[in-house]
């Protein structure tokens, strides 16, 4: 597929288009899915982008909580990973919590079946035609317009509009979460449509041809680098992330299938204000794992409901052998661990053994310290607060000697 004649980059037209999309003011068209029922949830399709000249259908769970009845819910768009559906427990998770929820299907399925086998929607477009696992690898030669990614971004864009019009919503105060490529659709759609309040990627970033990067992988598959190199030039979230400019929340594990060395280069270039929540091997998985997470929700309650924020790691240095990590915030600091590698190769994040160390936290300054551990190649700190919520700095290379 050569450029376009005014060689303007694909994401440039992904931004542009999809814009236009979010500015619009009316809500998709939705039908019934009477064959599909969950107590308190509302099943249904609503219109997705055209394909090849023809409607498609993307499927959806909504749910709103009771009170809503009597004052608009805040309410939060859910992203599923690869492999998934729309969940339907993922939006019990936060209809309990008091907030309106959607969960919609990018897969071009019905939630009838199991992980990476549910049931094909006979109208499902490019959602349904990408070759399982593979997220519109198999699309990169087709219009930009009739690609995965496209309808992907645009599906989450019109459940978005969907909610907003629903007069049981406050469409001032609806978030964005994703997990895993669910969260790389998140980082995109973020900062195409800018009346989102937050976004909490789980897992997923920018930067996924990386050498540590387990897709990098599948794009040497390909077998092909110009086909490569349109993918990350059309579909990485790198290409969007300096456009967002809401608070946003990485939430993820040391040795995840999105590596480190990614994320902190996703957070680098992203100009939000911005926290994260690192744990040490982390499992990755919907459910639990990837949904349970309770900085997302404490997150979520503080740019939503006015709650109490989470606490704010503002500096992170080494003095001689000493890490030293400056925080802020109303909630208080019970515990804090240097989380340290002492494996130095620059490309293996997958595979880095990760330690927790103790470190000392004084309330007055809001300081925690540890000191290195000998050998130490990469490390970062991690603060507790006394209901559970982690605050991680980034990670950053240990001086053998101290800092120059």
């Amino acid at each position: 597929m050569p450029p376009s004649p005014d060689s303007e980059r694909p994401s440039l037209r992904v931004h542009r288009d999809l814009r236009s999309l979010a500015e619009r003011a009316t809500p998709p068209l939705t039908f019934p899915a009477p064959e599909l029922h969950a107590e308190g949830l509302e099943a249904g399709f609503f219109e997705g982008l055209p394909f090849r000249g023809c409607d498609t259908r993307v499927f959806y769970w909504r749910g709103v909580p009771a009170q809503a009845r009597a004052e608009r819910a805040p309410a939060m768009v859910l992203v599923h990973g690869g492999g998934g559906t729309a969940f339907e427990a993922w939006v019990r998770l936060w209809t309990g919590r008091g907030y309106a929820a959607i969960a919609m299907d990018l897969n071009g399925c019905v939630p009838r079946g199991t992980m990476d086998a549910w049931e094909a929607h006979p109208s499902g477009g490019p959602l349904g035609c990408s070759s399982p696992g593979k997220d519109g690898l198999d699309q990169l030669t087709w219009p930009l317009e009739d690609q995965w990614g496209y309808h992907a971004v645009g599906a989450v864009i019109l459940a978005h509009a969907l909610l907003r019009a629903d007069p049981r919503v406050d469409p001032a105060r609806i978030g964005l979460t994703g997990i895993s490529w669910g969260a790389t659709l998140a980082c995109i759609t973020a900062a195409i449509d800018p009346r989102f309040r937050l976004v909490a990627p789980v897992y997923g970033c920018g930067f996924m041809f990386s050498p540590s990067s387990w897709f990098r992988a599948d794009l040497d598959a390909l077998g092909d680098a110009a086909l490569a190199e349109r993918w990350a030039s059309t579909w990485d979230p790198s290409n969007y992330l300096p456009e967002v400019r809401i608070p946003t929340l990485w939430v993820t594990g040391t040795n995840d299938y999105y590596p480190l060395d990614a994320l902190w280069r996703s957070a680098a270039i992203t100009p939000a204000r911005q926290q994260a929540a690192v744990r040490i091997r982390m499992p990755h998985a919907h459910e639990g794992p990837g949904e349970n997470p309770p900085e997302i929700k404490a997150f979520t309650d503080q740019l939503l409901r006015g709650g109490e924020p989470l606490s704010a790691i503002r500096t992170q240095e080494q003095h001689g052998r000493t890490v030293r990590a400056r925080f802020e915030g109303p909630r208080r600091i019970v515990r804090a661990e240097l989380c340290i590698t002492r494996d130095g190769a620059p490309d293996d994040w997958r595979d880095k053994h990760w330690e927790a160390h103790p470190a000392r936290v004084d309330v007055r300054p809001s300081e925690a310290a540890a000191d290195l551990p000998e050998g130490t190649a990469f490390c970062f700190m991690n603060l507790f607060d006394d209901e559970g919520h982690v605050v991680s700095a980034p990670v950053m290379p240990a001086h053998p000697t101290g800092a120059p």
